[in-house]
C-alpha cells in the first residue's frame, strides 16, 4: 500500500442481503408500531376519532393499521392527473378522505404504481383504480 490508504472489500451480495434485512426490520418495527395507534386512548376517545372522520371504529382500525403511507398514491395519482392535492385538501377535504380510504384498501397498488412509473397512468386509471368514478367527477366539476 504505497499511497497508506486502506480498501475495503466490496461483497455486493452480502451488502444487497443486509439492506434487505434492514428494510425487513424497518417494515417490522413500522407494522409493529402502527398495529395499535389507539393503545393510549379511551374507547371513547377512539369513537370520537371516528365519528369525527366519518367512518366506523373498525374501519378506523384497519385504516390506521396499514400505515401512515398507505395512501401517498393517491397524491401521486393526482399529480398525474394534474389536480394539485394540496389545493383539493384545501377545497374539498371530505372528497380528498373519501380518496384515501379507498386507496388504503385498493388492491392494485402494484397497477397503480406501475402505471405511474410508466407515466401511463392518466390514460389507464380507470381500469384499475377505484376512485375512478370520484377522479371523473372532479374533472368534471374542473371544467365547468
Amino acid at each position: 500500500m504505497p499511497d497508506g490508504e486502506v480498501h475495503a472489500p466490496h461483497y455486493p451480495t452480502v451488502g444487497f442481503v443486509l439492506d434487505a434485512v434492514a428494510g425487513w426490520i424497518n417494515k417490522y418495527r413500522q407494522a409493529s408500531s402502527s398495529h395499535d395507534e389507539f393503545r393510549h386512548c379511551s374507547p371513547e376517545d377512539v369513537m370520537q376519532i371516528a365519528k369525527d372522520l366519518g367512518v366506523p371504529v373498525s374501519e378506523l382500525r384497519k385504516l390506521t393499521a396499514k400505515g401512515p403511507a398507505a395512501a401517498n398514491l393517491m397524491k401521486k395519482m393526482l399529480i398525474a392527473l394534474r389536480v394539485d392535492p394540496h389545493v383539493l385538501v384545501n377545497t374539498n377535504p371530505a372528497v380528498m378522505r373519501d380518496l384515501q380510504r379507498l386507496c388504503v384498501f385498493c388492491s392494485q397498488k402494484d397497477r397503480c404504481e406501475h402505471e405511474l412509473a410508466k407515466g401511463t397512468a392518466s390514460e389507464h386509471y380507470r381500469e384499475f383504480c377505484p376512485n375512478a368514478f370520484t377522479l371523473d367527477a372532479l374533472f368534471k366539476q374542473k371544467t365547468e
